[in-house]
């Protein structure tokens, strides 16, 4: 497996084109006073769009993130990048680690965490906890490829199977969430000689085909409580799995539709929404410029079809998960143990959804400590 080291520069006619566009961008009305509470603030998004279009200075964003080492390799048929940066100045064994990003994101979403992983001690943690971390963007996201047939979760983890392998890595973590969580999964599922173990943020919907009476009260509220939350919040859920190509279409020719798509959610989903602007738009800028809306989005579709036997698999590879305080449908210490051989669950008071940006020190301390009784199982 032949890896290229991979440093993008975008075209200058490439961002004046996303200006152009930007400006020229039809508006919506609003009812009075929306705000959120009818999807992506109008207002706000108005200004994002105007300093996306005359202030935001994509060029020194590109160049922080290449400072990153990262990569392309061809992996299954597939051109997947990745980021690798191995532990500086560690005190004991490594631990090879895979972190999996979701939607609607890509290697971004560990952009803050990876320095605090690989090199622990120069932020004030035990050096003998540093990481040799891996982090790839899932086909149809980031700059990887985009898939001619969607690929499910189960797919990507044998994928990322075949990297590890092919970095050098017999045996390594694997953690994730939101899609990833579910990636990382089906790795310990799927390779569990593999996987030492398993770090997730959430534990995905709820899928169960038994007796509802088996369940406990926490379990059986719990499941209420993603049902309202479906009710609420899940219409985008159903475009992606059912007619991702309607939205696509507006989404990939249109950069402020496209930034309402994903605000929105950065904005309902993180815990008080205090990412920068510049941090906003570098997570919309990767998908405006590798045009990869529509394929993560079809990734729904795709994990949609796995067999409900496949989903009701249980784990049996250690288990650790935390939950962030303003993440959504945070699920029961009694679901979990169900789901998976845990042997760790913590409820950090702070972070969301995209707990590993919001609060990379939590974040990084969650996976330190969890990990750190497998880190000889790597050999």
């Amino acid at each position: 497996m032949t890896s290229r080291p991979f440093a993008p520069q975008t075209e200058p006619a490439v961002l004046e084109d996303l200006r152009t566009r930007l400006r020229a961008t039809r508006w919506p009305d609003a009812p009075e006073d929306a705000g959120w509470s009818a999807g992506t603030d109008v207002a706000y998004l108005r200004e994002l769009a105007a300093y996306w279009a005359d202030g935001f200075d994509w060029p020194a964003r590109e160049a922080e993130l290449n400072a990153i080492p990262r990569f392309r390799v061809a992996v299954g048929g597939h051109d997947i990048h990745y980021a690798h940066v191995r532990a500086a100045n560690p005190a004991g064994p490594v631990l090879p680690l895979v972190l999996t990003h979701g939607w609607p994101d890509s290697f971004w979403r560990y952009t803050k965490v990876i320095p605090l992983l690989t090199d622990p001690g120069a932020h004030g943690a035990d050096p003998a906890d540093a990481f040799d971390v891996i982090v790839p963007d899932v086909p149809g996201f980031g700059y990887s490829s985009r898939p001619r047939v969607p690929l499910d979760s189960i797919a990507v983890a044998r994928l990322w199977a075949e990297l590890m392998d092919g970095l050098g890595y017999p045996r390594f973590g694997a953690a994730g969430g939101d899609i990833g969580s579910h990636v990382s999964r089906y790795l310990a599922l799927d390779h569990p000689d593999r996987v030492v173990a398993v770090h997730r943020t959430d534990a995905g919907l709820p899928i169960f085909t038994g007796d509802p009476a088996e369940l406990t009260a926490p379990e059986r509220d719990w499941m209420a409580t993603v049902a309202d939350w479906g009710a609420a919040e899940g219409a985008y859920a159903a475009m992606h799995r059912t007619k991702p190509q309607t939205a696509a279409a507006a989404l990939n020719d249109s950069p402020a539709g496209l930034a309402a798509w994903i605000v929105e959610k950065m904005q309902s989903w993180s815990d008080g929404f205090r990412f920068t602007e510049d941090e906003i738009l570098t997570n919309v800028t990767l998908y405006w410029l590798t045009e990869t809306i529509g394929s993560s989005m079809r990734m729904y579709r795709a994990n949609a079809a796995i067999p409900p036997a496949q989903l009701a698999r249980r784990v049996e590879v250690p288990s650790g998960f935390a939950l962030f305080a303003g993440d959504i449908v945070r699920p029961p210490r009694a679901w979990l143990e169900r789901t998976a051989n845990t042997v760790r669950v913590t409820e950090p008071a702070r972070g969301g959804h995209f707990a590993a940006f919001e609060e990379p020190e939590l974040y990084a301390r969650e996976l330190r400590e969890f990990f750190r009784p497998y880190r000889r199982a790597a050999g």
